[in-house]
């Protein structure tokens, strides 16, 4: 019982100790280079915001991540029709996030849909050197007619 209890203490610094340094490896500004969906039914992948998405994502060291994506053709708008596809071509938010083995969870406390404000968002990750692959939990799509099951594919650089 005694080795048990050794093993598990030891597994857990272990953990934490991965947990530490994925932490500090994802701190700084991040680059989005592509964002796409995927239907869980077929697997198809669809560009999001176009072939060539304008985006940062930002962790600090202080535990909060702030991300900025949005279309690569937006313009500036003139008329209220225009500035509603502005806010349809565009997803922000922020919060406080914390690491969980192959996952970070946010708390978001502010972004530009309010349905998200005060809800907890899961994202996959893998750091590969200075690219972050993002996968978001499967979710009903709210854009695509049917309201069919995807999730969001993020490629991200690290910005030096």
């Amino acid at each position: 019982m005694l080795k048990q209890i050794a093993l598990f203490v030891g597994l857990l610094i272990a953990s934490h100790t991965v947990l530490g340094q994925d932490r500090e490896k994802l701190f700084g500004v991040w680059k989005l280079v592509s964002f796409e969906t995927e239907l869980q039914t077929t697997g198809e992948r669809r560009p999001v915001f176009g072939k060539n998405p304008n985006g940062y994502l930002i962790f600090t060291p202080q535990g909060r991540m702030m991300a900025l994506l949005t279309n690569e053709s937006r313009k500036a708008a003139a008329t209220d029709q225009e500035r509603a596809e502005l806010l349809r071509t565009m997803i922000s938010y922020s919060g406080i996030y914390h690491l969980e083995a192959d996952k970070f969870v946010t708390k978001v406390d502010i972004s530009w849909n309010e349905a998200l404000t005060g809800t907890e968002q899961v994202r996959f990750y893998k750091l590969q050197g200075d690219r972050l692959d993002i996968i978001s939990a499967w979710a009903p799509s709210v854009t695509i007619p049917g309201t069919p099951m995807v999730r969001g594919i993020f490629t991200w650089e690290r910005q030096k």
